[in-house]
């Protein structure tokens, strides 16, 4: 569905990645802020009813998603948007090329927007002579550094302050700088100059709102009123699962997303946009137009993973995720990354693309235990390892050391003739294939937990 390699490499690209101590002090920093942040956040909440609920809103969506979807395209097109329908990742980059030539519009500033990374749009506009700046800052960061985001929240998580400043330095021609504050006011002048001179803006949307056609934007920069407010031109770029029902319906997610994330009661800026400037409004885009995304939500939602289409984006679950906190976004190779990222990109990209993805995960569950929605991401992710095994993606060599695993642990005599072999064969097999990879493990004990000399 999208222009991507032929396959992904993740174990080759998270060997690389733990050999990155700079990565790996500045992932550990970020995912154990935010993890401590919801913490907080949560406490003394009925959240587990608020999940509930939440869990529930979506399910509801999903067993009427083309109802919905029809729904708030038409309650949209009241409100004086005009609502487009793309069902692949190519109609929607060409139909949002085509309003921005019929409006003349060269000059683009985004908000933080993962559709748009996930349809390759950017890249799309630019080989068209349109010039496209992020404006959130960390995808600001990102896009000089021509990288691609690490984090659904935070994309420039793996980066600390120092390269921040030598990057800066190197691309904006200014001081060299590691003060956060310092850094800040660069990029807000820089910024700011971006807006004023904007034909349009695009942005992607949290939720949208089938009763009414609004859509709800989450940002803690104030960058998403700009975009959306200054420019006469707005373009809003979104995937169906997002809609929700009613107003009343969203305010379970403003209760839930914010604190999700980061921890906060509710981020700094909400934006609830309904239709176009109307008399008498200072600011306002005077062009809305809606890009409904499919890009296989339909294909999912119709089948026996459809509950990663819950889904909030809220990042929670990549912040507690072992591996992701250990080689970050980057090693995943795909918009998503993260636990959640794995299920929607093998279902969005194909087994034969991701396959690989599905080896990114410990299964120990903690994505499930923070997910506002209640996703049984570790259930999604069972499911999918043994569709790989039946579709034949899995290495052959493999799939003979897990059937022999198997049978020595149903034998108490195989599995102590195995611990022996292991024992014997580790120095070896450490020696010659092990660097990145078996040198990273624990060497197997002396004793195992039912052999221990008392």
């Amino acid at each position: 569905m999208n222009d991507v390699p032929k396959t992904l490499n993740f174990r080759k690209r998270s060997a690389q990645a733990v050999q990155d101590g700079t990565l790996r002090q500045a992932m550990r920093t970020a995912t154990d802020t935010f993890t401590e942040k919801r913490s907080q956040g949560v406490a003394s909440l009925p959240i587990e009813a608020w999940r509930d609920q939440a869990s529930e809103i979506k399910i509801g969506v999903l067993d009427d998603l083309h109802n919905y979807v029809d729904r708030f395209a038409a309650s949209a097109t009241r409100a004086g948007a005009v609502v487009h329908r793309a069902p692949d990742a190519a109609s929607a980059r060409d139909i949002v090329y085509n309003v921005l030539k019929d409006h003349g519009a060269k000059r683009i500033v985004k908000a933080k927007s993962m559709v748009t990374e996930e349809i390759h749009l950017n890249r799309h506009l630019e080989e068209r002579g349109m010039k496209v700046v992020e404006t959130d800052l960390g995808e600001y960061i990102v896009q000089i550094a021509e990288e691609s985001p690490s984090h659904i929240l935070a994309p420039a998580i793996h980066k600390n302050r120092q390269q921040i400043g030598r990057l800066f330095a190197d691309k904006l021609g200014v001081e060299y700088s590691e003060d956060p504050e310092v850094l800040t006011g660069i990029a807000r002048e820089v910024l700011r100059q971006e807006f004023l001179s904007a034909d349009a803006g695009i942005t992607g949307a949290n939720f949208a709102v089938a009763g009414t056609g609004s859509i709800a934007m989450f940002t803690n920069e104030g960058n998403g009123r700009m975009v959306t407010t200054l420019p006469k031109l707005h373009i809003a770029v979104l995937t169906i699962e997002k809609i929700v029902p009613t107003l009343a319906d969203l305010m379970t997610f403003i209760r839930l997303l914010p604190r999700s994330a980061t921890g906060q009661p509710l981020s700094s800026y909400l934006s609830v946009i309904t239709g176009t400037r109307r008399p008498g409004d200072a600011t306002g885009a005077e062009a809305l137009h809606i890009v409904l995304v499919d890009n296989g939500r339909s294909q999912i939602a119709a089948g026996e993973f459809r509950d990663i289409l819950k889904c909030i984006r809220c990042s929670a679950c990549m912040n507690v995720c072992p591996v992701y906190r250990t080689v970050g976004g980057h090693a995943y190779g795909s918009t998503y990354p993260g636990p959640m990222g794995i299920i929607l990109t093998v279902l969005l990209e194909g087994m034969e693309h991701a396959h690989n993805l599905l080896d990114a995960t410990t299964l120990c569950g903690a994505c499930a235990d923070v997910c506002p929605v209640r996703v049984p991401i570790p259930h999604l992710l069972r499911e999918l390892r043994k569709l790989r095994v039946k579709e034949g993606f899995t290495p052959s060599l493999e799939r003979m050391a897990m059937a022999g695993f198997g049978m020595a642990v149903q034998s108490p005599r195989l599995f102590g003739l195995g611990d022996r072999m292991v024992k014997a064969a580790w120095p070896v097999a450490t020696f010659l294939g092990g660097k990145g990879v078996l040198d990273r493990l624990p060497k197997p004990a002396k004793n195992t937990a039912g052999r221990r000399k008392s």
